[in-house]
């Protein structure tokens, strides 16, 4: 048995580990690592206080997901540009698990997501994330943009509803019948957050645009309020109500009480296997999704940076990263792909920067979280909307549905409703096995079992094949060996093929030669197939002969013992010479 790589090779060294190698880390590169990591975390700042509102928890939770993840992923990770912190595709699920769990269920479902995601690291697993097919991922983020934008609505128009339906249809409900109740001051604060975000990404794409459009905008909320609040409205010509909805705009200090300016203690909670039982579905689905999106992120790192990550080690960096964010008190996370991308774009050369993402928050909530009390949530619900979109990508959802094939559209329209009508959770096991399902159709589709005895005595006798004898050409004539050709993988979706093969000979041949030259690999269940026709062959006075094996196809039949079942004498590399015994 091969050993663990955790242990053993350098496949599962952190990307830290090199700093100290090639040439060494220098003054100049710790400057534009504390720029970049600077910037990211000026950008993060809004972003993980939203994420964390939108999915059930308080803007201090995605603060300190986003420093305790943030950090594990960068110190430990296989990338060298990866931040970590929440993103918007586990507001859903993290919505869900608190809606039936509670807290103390999503810190369950973090830990044991974690411990899944370094569990998929140590076996190797992380090559295997990476081909989850596009329709299944698309059909899931285009869906969870949809409720991201679903669960922003309330707080963008101020809406007067007490408690938002987890339901989608049901949410949707709740809005039309308090649309009467829009709060025009919190829609216009909405408004004009989104209006200079795009504004900014449009004409100072470098600027954070998030965080500017958050800072302008509670800036100006906050003077508003303090020119207002000593002023008699009537006399100075501004409606008492516009005055009013000014002044009663929800922030983030009058539904939460504020940001705390300490940071949290570790908090190991009291976990049990009922506890596991019952919240595993859900750490199942956060360990896939923080796979996909935490690898993808990785890719897109790489193809910027022209660097190559290491999927293993990176998926144990972000297990440690979520097991340490659920110890101290903290929410989900992955890497998140738009601050990895402006990490890079900011100039950083290694994970240094992401460490410095992390203490620049930490400086945040020790120095300004006063500050960041006064943020309107429907400023930081703009923020979240304009995600969504992004998430959503309605685009190329639309061209997969006119261009692609009518297989790839069934699977992403169904992940898609799943995730919107039903639960991630499902959407993805269920978009996962759909898609397994087809690409077994599809290689079911292009493998073949045929007979090729009228082509190759062409063959033969024109001399495309070296010069045989006479009594092999008339052998094949007289139809005493047929030969039959098996194209594509050999797995259990084509052995069915091989089974009926016998049934439908006219006569019965002395000798059948099976060429197996494309046959790029077989599974144990087509090497099942194979000993039945054996079997039957035998039965029927026939003689097998298998020539032309690749290398996995012939290892494979030597290790399973079908070899020595089928007599050595009987497996031949040659067509020529098998055609002749």
């Amino acid at each position: 048995m091969r050993p663990l790589k955790l242990f053993h090779g350098e496949d599962l060294i952190p990307r830290t580990a090199e700093l100290g190698r090639r040439g060494g880390y220098s003054f100049e590169m710790f400057g534009k690592d504390c720029i970049a990591g600077i910037i990211v975390g000026i950008v993060a700042l809004p972003l993980s206080m939203a994420f964390s509102i939108a999915a059930g928890g308080t803007p201090a939770q995605g603060l300190y997901t986003a420093i305790i993840a943030g950090f594990c992923i960068s110190a430990f990770g296989g990338s060298r540009f990866q931040i970590g912190g929440p993103t918007g595709a586990f507001v859903v699920i993290i919505f869900n698990v608190i809606s039936v769990y509670g807290m103390a269920g999503l810190i369950a479902a973090t830990v044991l997501a974690g411990i899944i995601l370094v569990l998929m690291g140590v076996f190797g697993l992380g090559r295997f994330i990476k081909f989850i097919p596009y329709p299944v991922t698309t059909g899931f983020t285009t869906g969870i943009g949809l409720l991201i934008f679903s669960q922003q609505i309330k707080d963008f128009f101020g809406l007067n509803i007490e408690k938002s339906s987890p339901d989608f249809i049901s949410k949707w409900m709740e809005h039309i019948q308090a649309a009467g109740s829009i709060d025009i001051v919190t829609l216009i604060t909405g408004l004009l957050t989104m209006a200079i975000i795009l504004i900014v990404r449009r004409c100072a794409p470098r600027t954070p645009a998030a965080a500017t459009g958050v800072l302008v905008v509670t800036a100006l909320v906050t003077l508003l309020k303090y020119a207002l609040h000593n002023v008699d409205a009537p006399s100075e010509g501004i409606p008492l109500v516009l005055v009013q909805q000014t002044l009663e705009i929800e922030t983030i200090a009058t539904r939460f009480g504020g940001i705390p300016s300490t940071l949290p203690v570790p908090d190991i909670p009291a976990l049990n296997f009922t506890v596991f039982r019952e919240v595993f579905p859900a750490a199942l689905s956060i360990a896939l999704l923080a796979a996909i999106e935490s690898l993808l992120s990785a890719v897109v790192a790489d193809g910027m940076s022209g660097d190559r990550h290491n999927s293993n080690t990176e998926l144990i960096a972000q297990g440690v990263g979520n097991i340490a964010s659920a110890i101290f008190g903290g929410i989900p996370a992955t890497g998140a792909i738009a601050r990895t991308a402006t990490n890079i774009k900011a100039g950083a050369v290694s994970p240094v920067a992401g460490i410095i993402h992390a203490a620049t928050l930490t400086l945040f909530i020790l120095f300004l979280s006063p500050a960041a009390s006064a943020i309107p949530l429907s400023c930081l619900s703009a923020v979240l909307i304009i995600v969504s979109l992004d998430m959503s990508n309605v685009p190329r959802f639309i061209r997969i549905i006119r261009t692609a094939p009518k297989s790839d559209v069934s699977v992403l329209i169904t992940t898609f409703l799943l995730t919107v009508l039903v639960d991630l959770s499902y959407a993805v096991v269920v978009g996962v096995l759909l898609a397994v399902f087809l690409f077994m159709r599809r290689m079911v589709e292009i493998a073949d079992i045929r007979m090729e005895n009228d082509e190759l005595i062409a063959h033969l006798a024109y001399g495309d094949i070296r010069e045989r004898t006479a009594q092999s050409i008339q052998a094949l004539s007289s139809k005493d060996t047929d030969i039959f050709e098996i194209s594509g993988p050999f797995f259990f979706g084509v052995a069915d093929m091989l089974q009926n093969t016998l049934r439908h000979l006219s006569k019965t041949p002395k000798k059948i030669i099976l060429r197996m030259r494309s046959v790029p690999a077989i599974d144990s269940t087509g090497i099942a197939a194979l000993e039945s026709f054996l079997m039957n062959c035998r039965k029927q006075k026939i003689r097998l002969i298998l020539t032309e094996c690749g290398t996995q196809p012939k290892a494979a039949l030597i290790k399973a013992g079908f070899i020595d079942i089928l007599g050595a004498e009987n497996f031949i590399d040659s067509l020529e010479d098998a055609v002749e015994v």
